[in-house]
């Protein structure tokens, strides 16, 4: 849990942040951990010019370009450039010498929130992006390279249209790295090229490459160093890991605890180690047997014998007869099992290593049941049960646990949890498009309006659907149609009405919605165009397309509105999603998985790209077999993918592997390609994309009790919203945001009566984001969101202190603007002293309802910055003008009695008024008394340092004169105001 004290009373205010003996145990002081970070940055910022100072040599790229060069300054401008990210200011508030980092603070800078379009291109600079696309093209020509035909016309090195990616990568990438090392570095640099293990990357990806264009070997070996140049070649796809910062972190984050996952890799292999030993005593040297199953003895298994062949392994007539199939004679020989053997230790863990996947275990059992009898098959099932069913799923669990705590999601406490959750849920939260209710003067619009929006009314349509769908229990195509010819017509009858009850729907929502209205929700567009489709299918189907097939006519329309007809019917389906709000929350449940696994899919798309390349290099020769054939072969990068695709799931992957490690294969390099590929796509990045894609179920199967806004409160905010948003388009102008904050009920309402300072806090905050421009939907329901839950528990610490500091800004604003429109209004006070009257009993009751204001918090639950003084923030001038009621009174009275003019009076008796009258005095000790009210704001102003502002609003404002007469009225009372003498001498001498 996080804390930080504050508090305050009516004569100071108490300073911010908790000593380390104040905490209890557990807790933390965010304001300490604050200051460390900062004082952190410091240091570092310290002993980088002190090394730039006592180093000549330091910062200096290649130790021989000067810190400030043009052309060092424009190779930073060119590298780090990216939408909304000004460089210029990053250089100058570094130096010009790029200390903090051209990309540690890219998303600095505040005002309007950009686009996600601009997030997107903002992700990273305009060099990496075109480096992206250049090394996406040149992946695509290399898998256009295939060793077949035998002539090479397909390969690289003899195909001078496949040599154009490769030079143009080359030489886009030679200009990268010069641009690079050029602004920040090689070696020995704050921000060099080489500082870690992805500048590693890049540098040999890029040599590789380079070597291989200068070489360009016109024939490779099998385990020559030309292969191996061609395998270093093909992890161009890494490549993108280094440019693309979310697929990095993926990265980073699955081997940061790399730790765990070695040691669970061991214990698996130590398990494996014990049963592959117990198999070699036992059964090592005994699976061995004669391919003619009528020897069986080794010294017998000699010479030649006609092999039976069957086109099937199916029982056929005569299968023992040695008449009725064809035989061809092959040599005996004595052999072990295809795939698998026991003779030694290496062997044995090979083959309890495909058991892992629980392919292939079926035959080992079945072979050691035939050759060495029952007892041998309970060892097998032993290590399927203790390794497979419980060490690989300690495996997986491990593999998820650790990426979890690295990306902090195992970590975070049960509020963070939830505030993690219901950031999901309003990612996932969209307008609802509902057009207002039609006038009461409109009573047929109105009617049909009450009856599209009824329950009963969607919940009819949505079985409607699902009647239509029932249609396609019969296949619909021109072969059915001759043998269940009125089966079939029924089916499609029955469509057609469901598509015209579907038009009748679409029809009553034009009329109660109009038009525009109904064209303003995306899932009334669907629903029109999939109903358009549908009556396009009913006419040429029964008016054009039946007609024509009586009458003996081409039956290829036929076809056609067949075919069209079920996609309709298909698609229609779909909608059922949008009719229901459960249904249509498990289908954005399901997207945003998608979304938020984009990136890990992503890095595993890469993956597999490079083990394609490598593939096709190792085993693009192979000769068909068992398993390699003309669907599963490595002769081309396409047919690669298909392949590795296919293994992921596991499918006969070690069949595969047993295949290619002979005929023209590789026998370690098979080994180690498939293992490898096997162990980290298919048991790590898989069972990643299963965890994410669980995390996002559990948000949505997470009950009403666990959630810190409920459904409730969310369809509360979108049917307020809707009725803000007349123009329907998700963006409303900041004027409206108060119109939508007094309409809100339930946990997410706010009083503008009650919390006036709140109210304030988020009026100025969207103000502030915004900068004046129309807000859209996310960023209210966001801020609203903020404001509901105590940020000190809910977030997470950077967010944390990115939020504190936000409110802080926000608070001391609207401070400095409360505290301006009191002094504006003294002003206006000076210059016309009528007021109107107040009753005095309304003055008393604005002053308890200010005091009791006063005491309540800024935030529903108090932050980091939270002053218990607040009652300064409630002092507009509607307030004011009520508190100066009595001395308006009595300073007309006193006009009456002495015959003082109001503002028709001399100059004379202006001066006099001015300076000595009775009427004047009274006037200075209604504006002391006020001063005494409000001396706490004044303080505030000078705990922040905000008196210089207001001290030029008072010089450009108030003449000479004035402040001397405040000055002097005030020095009478200084005595009385021993508190408030400091701040009145601080704002006269200011």
């Amino acid at each position: 849990m996080f804390v930080l004290c504050a508090g305050g009373g009516t004569g100071a205010i108490s300073a911010i942040g908790s000593t380390r003996r104040d905490l209890k145990q557990g807790q933390f002081d965010i304001r300490a951990l604050q200051h460390k970070q900062q004082m952190a940055e410091i240091t570092r910022n310290r002993i980088e010019e002190e090394m730039r100072e006592n180093h000549p040599y330091f910062d200096r790229p290649l130790f021989i370009i000067a810190r400030d060069s043009k052309l060092r300054r424009f190779c930073r401008r060119f590298v780090h450039a990216r939408w909304g990210f000004d460089v210029g200011a990053e250089m100058a508030a570094s130096g010009g010498s790029g200390t903090n980092g051209a990309g540690r603070n890219a998303a600095a800078g505040g005002g309007k929130r950009p686009k996600q379009i601009h997030s997107l291109i903002g992700l990273m600079p305009y060099l990496d992006w075109a480096m992206v696309a250049i090394t996406l093209l040149s992946c695509w020509s290399m898998l256009l390279e295939s060793p077949w035909p035998t002539t090479g016309e397909n390969l690289v090195m003899f195909n001078f249209y496949l040599q154009i990616p490769d030079y143009l990568f080359v030489l886009a990438m030679s200009g990268e790295l010069m641009a690079k090392v050029i602004a920040d570095g090689l070696f020995f640099t704050p921000n060099a090229l080489v500082r870690d293990f992805g500048g590693v990357m890049t540098v040999f990806v890029y040599l590789t490459s380079l070597v291989f264009l200068l070489l360009m070997p016109k024939h490779v070996e099998i385990n020559s160093v030309e292969q191996f140049l061609m395998i270093c070649r093909a992890m161009r796809p890494l490549r993108i890991y280094t440019l693309v910062p979310h697929i990095r972190r993926v990265v980073v984050e699955l081997f940061r605890g790399f730790k765990e996952i070695l040691l669970v890799t061991i214990l698996m292999i130590v398990v494996m180690f014990i049963f592959a030993s117990f198999g070699v005593q036992t059964v090592g040297g005994r699976l061995a047997a004669c391919n003619d199953v009528n020897v069986t003895r080794q010294v017998d298994c000699t010479g030649m014998f006609w092999q039976k062949i069957f086109v099937t392994r199916m029982e056929v007539y005569g299968k023992n007869s040695d008449t009725l199939h064809p035989k061809v004679l092959v040599p005996r020989v004595w052999t072990n099992p295809r795939n698998f053997n026991f003779d030694h230790i290496g062997a044995a863990m090979l083959a309890l290593f495909e058991t892992l996947s629980y392919k292939g275990w079926n035959v080992i059992r079945d072979i050691l049941w035939a050759r060495q009898g029952p007892w041998a098959v309970v060892f097998i099932h032993i290590y399927v049960f203790s390794g497979c069913m419980i060490g690989l799923t300690l495996f997986v669990g491990v593999v998820i646990a650790n990426y979890t705590e690295n990306r902090g999601t195992a970590l975070l406490t049960v509020d963070q949890r939830r505030w993690h959750d219901l950031k999901a849920r309003l990612k996932m939260a969209q307008p609802l498009h509902i057009p207002p209710k039609p006038s009461e003067s409109a009573t047929f619009r109105r009617t049909l309006y009450e009856l599209t929006m009824c329950r009963l009314f969607n919940q009819f349509f949505a079985a409607m659907v699902v009647l239509n769908s029932a249609t396609l229990i019969l296949p619909w195509n021109v072969e059915e149609e001759e043998d269940k010819h009125r089966l079939l017509y029924i089916v499609t009858a029955l469509s057609a009405i469901l598509n015209m009850l579907f038009a009748v729907e679409i029809l009553l929502k034009m009329l109660a919605y109009t038009v525009s209205g109904f064209w303003q929700s995306r899932r009334n567009r669907i629903d029109l165009l999939i109903t358009g489709m549908g009556l396009f299918w009913v006419i040429t189907h029964f008016f054009l397309a039946l007609p024509a097939s009586v009458v003996g006519g081409e039956t290829r329309l036929k076809k056609f509105t067949y075919t069209f007809g079920y996609i309709v019917v298909i698609l229609r389906f779909f909608t059922i999603a949008g009719r229901n709000s459960t249904l249509k929350m498990l289908m954005l449940t399901v997207v945003m998985s998608m979304l938020r696994s984009f990136f890990i899919i992503m890095a595993m798309v890469l993956l597999v790209l490079f083990y394609a390349y490598t593939g096709v290099i190792l085993f693009g020769m192979v000769k068909y077999g068992q398993a390699v054939s003309k669907h599963v072969n490595f002769r081309s990068g396409f047919e690669a993918l298909v392949v590795l695709f296919r293994s992921v799931t596991g499918e006969d992957w070690n069949d595969i592997m047993h295949d290619t490690s002979t005929d023209c294969g590789n026998y370690y390099g098979a080994l180690i390609y498939f293992c490898s590929f096997y162990l980290i796509i298919t048991y790590i990045v898989r069972n990643l994309l299963v965890a994410i894609i669980i995390e996002n179920f559990s948000l949505f199967y997470s009950s009403e009790e666990d959630a810190l806004l409920s459904y409730a409160d969310i369809r509360n905010f979108q049917q307020v919203w809707n009725i803000v948003d007349v123009e329907q388009k998700g963006q409303i102008p900041i004027g409206r945001v108060k119109f939508l904050l007094r309409l809100l009920r339930g946990r997410l309402e706010v009083d503008p009566n009650k919390d006036r300072l709140l109210f304030k806090h988020m009026c100025y905050e969207m103000e502030k984001l915004h900068g004046g421009d129309d807000v859209s939907f996310h960023d209210v329901l966001y801020m609203l969101s903020y404001r509901s839950v105590d940020i000190r528990k809910s977030l997470q610490l950077e967010e944390l202190l990115q939020r504190e500091e936000l409110e802080y800004i926000i608070e001391e604003e609207v401070a400095k603007q409360t505290i301006k429109t009191w002094l504006e209004f003294c002003l206006r006070r000076l210059r016309s002293p009528g007021l109107p009257l107040v009753p005095l009993s309304a003055l008393a009751q604005n002053h308890q309802q200010q005091m009791a204001h006063s005491a309540k918090v800024a935030h529903k639950t108090q932050t980091a910055f939270t002053f218990s003084a607040k009652s300064i923030y409630a002092f507009d001038p509607v307030t004011l003008a009520a508190a100066h009621s009595k001395a308006a009174l009595e300073r007309k009275q006193a006009q009456n009695v002495t015959g003082v003019a109001g503002p028709a009076q001399s100059k004379a008796a202006t001066v006099r008024y001015v300076y000595g009258d009775e009427t004047w005095r009274r006037r200075r000790m209604h504006f002391r008394s006020d001063f005494e009210v409000n001396w706490v704001a004044l303080q505030l102003c000078l705990h922040h340092e905000l008196l210089p502002d207001l001290a030029d609003f008072a010089n450009e404002e108030w003449g000479q004169a004035r402040r001397a007469t405040i000055a002097s009225s005030h020095a009478a009372n200084v005595g009385r105001q021993q508190v408030g003498q400091p701040i009145i001498g601080q704002l006269i001498q200011r």
